[in-house]
């Protein structure tokens, strides 16, 4: 079934958005110190852009917004079987901000990095897996 291939473009490009976010944040990890902090806000982008192509794909609406409980509830409306990873997902919200101004809050710990980033490759291979061939590489 053939789509609209302006769509399709946009879906694209949310999806390599979301894989270059992931590339991002493991780099971050390589670094001597790790850059745990960018590595954390890149895992919460990722699993972001991974929702907002499915739900470009599906002609779904949604706010300009960090919130992965919002965008995810959106996201299981389309398509239930996607509400583990979702709900899963929504911790990493506050990633977007938490490590990207000076302030109080120390770097993370490797290892929650780790995990989080862990987590957004398990929400965008959930995610991006239910996209049609034609929007993957």
């Amino acid at each position: 079934m053939l789509h609209d291939p302006e769509r399709v473009a946009e879906v694209r490009a949310w999806r390599a958005k979301a894989e270059a976010d992931l590339r991002a944040g493991e780099h971050g990890l390589l670094a001597a110190p790790p850059f745990t902090g960018d590595a954390m806000f890149h895992a919460q982008q990722a699993a972001e852009k991974a929702v907002k192509a499915l739900l470009t794909w599906h002609d779904v609406p949604f706010r300009k917004t960090r919130d992965l409980t919002e965008i995810g509830r959106q996201c299981i409306a389309v398509d239930t079987s996607l509400e583990d990873v979702c709900r899963r997902a929504e911790r990493l919200t506050v990633f977007a901000w938490l490590f990207r101004y000076p302030g109080d809050v120390e770097e993370p710990p490797l290892e929650e990095t780790r995990q989080a980033l862990t987590l957004a490759r398990d929400v965008c291979e959930a995610i991006l897996s239910r996209l049609p061939a034609q929007v993957r590489p």
